[in-house]
């Protein structure tokens, strides 16, 4: 049987570097062609797209802005008198050549009376005089003389000029036809029109396939149809070319917009990437090779700093930290072995503080609970109770019971529910003493009486507000809240008491944020920081409140349905 050859950690780095590399790279390769191919079509097909789309805009502008203007002229009153007259005729050219003018493609305009007479034009009016075809035009007008006749012709003009589209309506008066009206577009301002940016061809149609405009040839098939020929794929098949095409119809208009781009332009970007990535990866796999070795070796340099850190910590020092700064994952690992050893430490000192803060915490609530000025107000109550009403003094011995029954109990956590029977049975008492001078409510949903709190967690609050809400007003209303929001448990006791001046409620966040608290005021206090010292700085008490309008404490802890230990 064959030994297996033992490697150190840098040989075995270098070679599986090296082995595993090959897979990524042939991945990345193959994505990468495969990609380049989606691509190219897909760029092909919207640079196709958005070139139709922009011809299409600009001659839906020319067609509409003669059909407009074709509609306008052959009412306009100059028109009319100048047919039925033949009096002003420099009227109908200014306004001719106004419009004319403005427009990316010019045409020829002509006004021919019934009989076939030039009444005005803009070209000379000989070369059409004898033209079949333009008295066909003339005819197709008359037949529907309320209607704007729109169509492909070609008519040649004198200094090589040609039009390739014509508008025709006829000009009435009276409910009968006095001339006809007739604008031409001239065909080099409609090739213009159709040569766009990273297109090649482009061919204008009317609905009969007829060619209007094209920016090649190599389109124009039989009697000037535009009908190419299609492979399986879907391609067009133009001089022994293969193309994509895209076909957009104008809205309201008879004209059809065909752009076609040549997918030789697509094999050939394909083709240059894959040895433009083939060539990136032979390079990319020598430089890897090479720096291999000097990696395995920075690698393994730092494995020996974190071994030897860690048998430092186990022999209980510390404070050895590890100094790593190879910009990786070791470096990664020893940033966090290095706040390991900070968050020990700073867990060390937490639990100490934590133990002072549990002491101070129990000293309050016993001061709180066994306060006697507490207890001499609930005797004396008692007292006038016993003369007055007999089954008051006995709810406040019963109640006082359970409030002495609670406080004396080992737990140092109960359950909310619990924990705000007592809060129910204290306010009773004060509500007893103060009668309607002091009110409460106390709302909790179902799902947080389950969940497990400090004992006696609110105490400190709400003496705070039976305290200070006394203070200028002579009754007080608390209203305590528990519920749950994302995890966490919500408890707010409001009170409508005076409240607290900007100063004074910015002093108490201060006293808040504090880890060392050196006033008399420790309620609060004692209550917050044992909150972020169990459970992280994004818990504990937040306070809002404003001169008048009462104060609200809010405390916030995980939501736990399961009993711990505090």
């Amino acid at each position: 049987m064959r030994r297996r050859k033992n490697r150190n950690f840098q040989e075995s780095t270098r070679h599986l570097f090296r082995l595993y590399t090959l897979i990524p790279f042939t991945i990345l390769i193959v994505l990468f062609v495969v990609f380049t191919a989606i691509n190219g079509k897909i760029t092909l097909k919207n640079r196709t797209a958005e070139a139709s789309l922009e011809i299409s805009q600009s001659i839906a502008g020319v067609y509409g802005e003669y059909e407009a203007e074709v509609s306008r002229m052959a009412a306009s009153p100059a028109v009319v008198k100048y047919a039925d007259t033949h009096l002003d005729s420099e009227d109908v050219y200014a306004e001719f050549y106004d419009f004319n003018n403005r427009q990316q493609v010019k045409s020829i305009f002509h006004i021919v009376d019934t009989q076939g007479v030039f009444l005005a034009s803009s070209a000379a009016p000989d070369e059409l005089s004898a033209d079949l075809a333009f008295g066909s035009l003339l005819h197709r007008i008359s037949m529907k003389p309320d209607a704007l006749l729109t169509e492909m012709n070609s008519f040649r003009y004198s200094h090589d000029r040609s039009t390739d589209y014509t508008f025709g309506k006829a000009i009435r008066k009276d409910g009968r036809t006095i001339a006809y009206l007739v604008f031409q577009l001239i065909e080099a301002d409609m090739q213009k029109l159709i040569f766009v940016q990273n297109n090649e061809v482009a061919v204008v149609t009317d609905e009969h396939h007829a060619i209007i405009a094209t920016t090649s040839n190599i389109t124009k098939g039989i009697l000037n149809k535009f009908n190419p020929t299609q492979d399986g794929n879907g391609h067009v098949l133009l001089s022994g070319g293969k193309y994509y095409m895209h076909t957009r119809e104008i809205p309201n208009t008879p004209i059809r917009v065909h752009t076609l781009n040549s997918i030789k332009s697509e094999t050939s970007t394909l083709y240059t990437l894959s040895i433009f990535i083939a060539a990136t990866s032979i390079l990319l796999w020598i430089v890897i090779h090479f720096l291999s070795k000097n990696m395995s070796e920075r690698n393994s340099e730092s494995i020996d700093k974190l071994v030897f850190a860690l048998r430092k910590l186990r022999e209980g020092h510390l404070n050895e930290y590890v100094d790593i700064r190879t910009g990786d994952e070791f470096e990664i690992l020893g940033h966090q072995y290095n706040n390991m050893l900070d968050r020990l430490k700073d867990l060390l000192d937490k639990n100490k503080e934590l133990s002072r803060i549990s002491t101070l915490v129990e000293v309050k609530q016993l001061q709180s609970q066994f306060h006697p000025h507490f207890i001499f107000n609930v005797l004396e109550t008692l007292r006038y109770a016993i003369k007055i009403d007999a089954k008051q003094a006995q709810d406040i011995v019963m109640i006082l019971s359970r409030l002495l029954r609670y406080s004396i109990g080992d737990e140092r956590s109960v359950k909310l529910s619990d924990d705000l029977n007592y809060v129910r049975d204290y306010l009773s008492l004060q509500q007893i003493r103060f009668k309607e001078r002091l009110s409460y409510h106390i709302q909790m949903t179902d799902d947080a009486g389950s969940i497990y709190v400090p004992k006696l967690l609110l105490q400190a609050v709400i003496e705070n507000s039976i305290k200070y809400g006394y203070q200028g007003q002579s009754s007080v209303n608390i209203d305590i809240i528990a519920y749950t929001a994302e995890g966490r448990l919500i408890l707010q006791v409001l009170d409508n008491g005076p409240g607290m001046s900007p100063e004074r409620l910015e002093k108490v966040h201060q006293i808040l944020k504090n880890h060392h608290n050196t006033t008399e005021h420790i309620g609060l206090y004692n209550i917050h920081r044992r909150l972020v010292l169990l459970y992280g700085e994004g818990y504990g008490i937040q306070i809002r409140s404003s001169e008048g309008s009462g104060t609200c404490v809010t405390l916030t802890i995980p939501y736990e349905t399961g009993e711990y230990h505090v």
